[in-house]
């Protein structure tokens, strides 16, 4: 999670009664952190938001919003290449769940350039990744790093 997942779920929390961040199970990417871990890191940087409930789950987006009977996503966009995949991914989801519904908040100049692979590079030199990771688990992410298991 970085600060700009944060700043995304703190923003989104105020828009709506409960926030479900859901933590999905990318089977084309291969993650340093498990799925579990990510829930736990997630929900150690978002206890203080008293509407949020940190949830994973493995499979399509729209199953787990049909399962869950939710209608609307909030993402976050952090670039004119983010908003093209996620107008691609919004026409893709209502074609399977018309229902669907999606708000998309442009990310904080600060955060607009920050990504999680940015932060695994960072992290795996060493460097400081202090400005683009909450506080709460900036340790937890040097310490994968530093001992080499981060991918």
């Amino acid at each position: 999670m970085t600060k700009g997942h944060l700043d995304i779920a703190a923003r989104a929390s105020c828009l709506c009664e409960k926030l479900h961040v859901v933590i999905l199970e990318n089977k084309s990417k291969v993650p340093a952190f498990s799925v579990a871990e990510r829930v736990e890191m997630a929900k150690l940087c978002l206890h203080k938001y008293e509407n949020v409930v940190i949830r994973s789950f493995s499979g399509l987006l729209v199953d787990f919003l049909r399962e869950n009977n939710l209608r609307v996503v909030i993402r976050g966009l952090r670039s004119e290449s983010d908003f093209r995949f996620e107008t691609e991914m919004v026409a893709t989801n209502t074609l399977m769940y018309p229902e669907y519904e999606t708000i998309l908040l442009a990310s904080k100049t600060e955060y607009s350039y920050t990504s999680s692979s940015m932060v695994r590079e960072i992290a795996s030199y060493g460097g400081d990744i202090s400005k683009m990771v909450p506080g709460e688990i900036v340790e937890l992410v040097k310490t994968r790093y530093a001992a080499g298991s981060g991918k």
